[in-house]
């Protein structure tokens, strides 16, 4: 077994079952073609609120597709296809659904990709683009809302003095907790990250997974992460994925500890992956 043992401060109890109200995103039977290629195949598994999630399993598994699923990302691209349900509560909207607009589904679920990917715009329109594409357009309104989210990427004290400079301009980690104020700036019901410090040195990601813990505070947070002791430090529930399946899903220190499938414990015990 792996010898690293999650960190205790990401542990907390997670939802009683069947109490729909601990519930965010409901995935049932989902499965995923790239044209004819299936990636994902029948997933299913309760998102729960407020909580950090963490998709682990070896490249090429099905973890960044699921995640990309969340936001419709896929839909830039002809030929994909969904099949199944992704169900937001508490509205239950089934943000896959042909009748939903993509554009409001990625308002909802603000993704935060591998490497940091600032617009070629300064600090503040970074921020603030989400929230014009929303109709924030009165400027007191922006600065609140762009001061709001920078604080609470832990970024406003470095950039308050520069919000006009370039974003470019910025560390590696300062422009991946950017992005992060850019995600968060909506209000989005999901933050997805898909292995958001992989390109961070360690004193940068450090600062990602304590921001990570913060954030879900109030807003539901999903991580797909290659870095196992990554997922035991700051998830609160861990999806095990091999194969385009979902293997085992569960509790994060329970599954580090005591693995329920073969599969999961030759994974995390690093026997393969």
């Amino acid at each position: 077994m792996n010898s690293s043992s999650p960190n205790p401060r990401a542990g907390t109890e997670p939802p009683t079952a069947g109490s729909p109200e601990a519930i965010k995103v409901q995935i049932q039977g989902l499965s995923f073609f790239y044209g004819n290629h299936q990636v994902l195949r029948s997933v299913s598994m309760d998102v729960p609120a407020l909580k950090v999630t963490a998709l682990i399993g070896p490249s090429g598994c099905g973890k960044t597709t699921l995640l990309r699923c969340m936001n419709r990302m896929h839909d830039l691209y002809p030929g994909n296809r969904y099949v199944g349900r992704i169900v937001v509560q508490p509205d239950g909207t089934d943000i896959i659904a042909p009748e939903v607009d993509p554009i409001q589904v990625r308002m909802r679920f603000g993704m935060v990709f591998q490497k940091p990917n600032p617009f070629p715009k300064s600090i503040y329109e970074n921020v603030a683009y989400g929230l014009r594409l929303q109709g924030v357009n009165q400027r007191k309104e922006l600065d609140e809302k762009v001061e709001k989210a920078l604080r609470e990427a832990a970024l406003w004290d470095e950039a308050k003095s520069r919000l006009h400079q370039m974003a470019h301009n910025l560390s590696g980690g300062q422009q991946q907790r950017l992005c992060i104020a850019r995600a968060i700036a909506t209000d989005p019901d999901v933050v997805l990250f898909d292995e958001p410090t992989s390109a961070l040195d360690p004193i940068a990601t450090s600062k990602i997974e304590e921001l990570i813990v913060e954030l879900k505070k109030r807003v539901t947070v999903m991580i797909v992460t290659h870095n196992l002791q990554q997922a035991g430090r700051i998830s609160d529930m861990t999806a095990f994925m091999y194969l385009g399946e979902l293997i085992e899903f569960g509790e994060t220190n329970r599954m580090f500890t005591n693995p329920a499938k073969p599969q999961t414990e030759d994974y995390i015990s690093g026997r393969f992956g």
